[in-house]
């Protein structure tokens, strides 16, 4: 394999398993030297431990990787999570955990991350968001509310930062067979739903467990990463970009209905 990103430092968060894992296995296999910033340290890479939710810390493990490294030349902005249930039933506590940690994180990363970058006059920030983004699903109305607020974050930072020589660009992977399906925290739905959630939740499940593997999401990220001009998003998956193409021409409420369909 070619070590195209030999001297490169990469910063991936929540590299510990599934797409963040694979992610920084490809990038150490392409050359790079890489660095997981997550809760638990990782016994596969040189890790920084840090709860992305938690401003200092996430600020004090990039001051890290800069003291070490001397230089920060790729940030993946991988680490989050998922809850489901019905909206109306979810409590504050679960949402603002989920915001937290899917978009509060990456933030702080970023934020740490663009002067050091800034300094170097080049850099690249990778989201990992979701097709889910720009398709509300039912029972998971938080994660795409989180993920549709990182994609748009991710945007209007990618015009503030170019000007630095600072690349930024968002990954939009659908179904992906991880650990993710596992950790999804499942809030209670009032007996209103009936088995709505249930069914929509295992609908989803069984979705992703028959789901791309994360070394395909992995290869997509590394790709963006090299690209002089990366896109402002991608999806990955033929099916997924078919998808989001439909979406842009399709009625609102057509895909609604088909969501429904699909989910509710």
């Amino acid at each position: 394999m070619k070590k195209d990103f030999a001297g490169k430092v990469v910063v991936v968060t929540g590299a510990t398993a599934g797409i963040g894992k694979a992610t920084a296995e490809l990038f150490r296999a392409r050359g790079a030297t890489v660095v997981c910033i997550a809760r638990r340290a990782s016994e596969t890479f040189e890790s920084i431990q840090a709860d992305v939710t938690d401003e200092a810390q996430v600020r004090a493990a990039i001051q890290t990787v800069a003291e070490r490294h001397g230089r920060l030349d790729i940030l993946v902005n991988n680490a989050g999570g998922g809850i489901s249930g019905a909206a109306e039933d979810a409590s504050s506590q679960a949402v603002q955990g989920l915001f937290a940690l899917n978009v509060y994180g990456a933030l702080y990363a970023a934020q740490a991350a663009i002067p050091l970058m800034r300094s170097q006059k080049s850099g690249c920030i990778l989201f990992v968001s979701s097709v889910a983004a720009q398709f509300p699903i039912p029972f998971q109305a938080f994660y795409s509310a989180s993920k549709a607020a990182l994609s748009s974050m991710a945007g209007a930072l990618r015009n503030e930062v170019l000007p630095f020589g600072i690349r930024v660009s968002t990954l939009l992977p659908g179904d992906v067979k991880t650990g993710f399906t596992a950790a999804r925290k499942k809030e209670e739905s009032s007996p209103a739903y009936g088995s709505r959630a249930a069914r929509a939740v295992a609908a989803m499940e069984r979705d992703e467990q028959n789901g791309m593997p994360p070394e395909k999401i992995a290869r997509a990220v590394v790709a963006l990463a090299k690209k002089r001009r990366p896109p402002v998003q991608k999806a990955v998956g033929a099916k997924y970009k078919l998808f989001l193409a439909l979406a842009r021409v399709l009625p609102a409420r057509f895909v609604s209905f088909l969501l429904r369909k699909l989910y509710a």
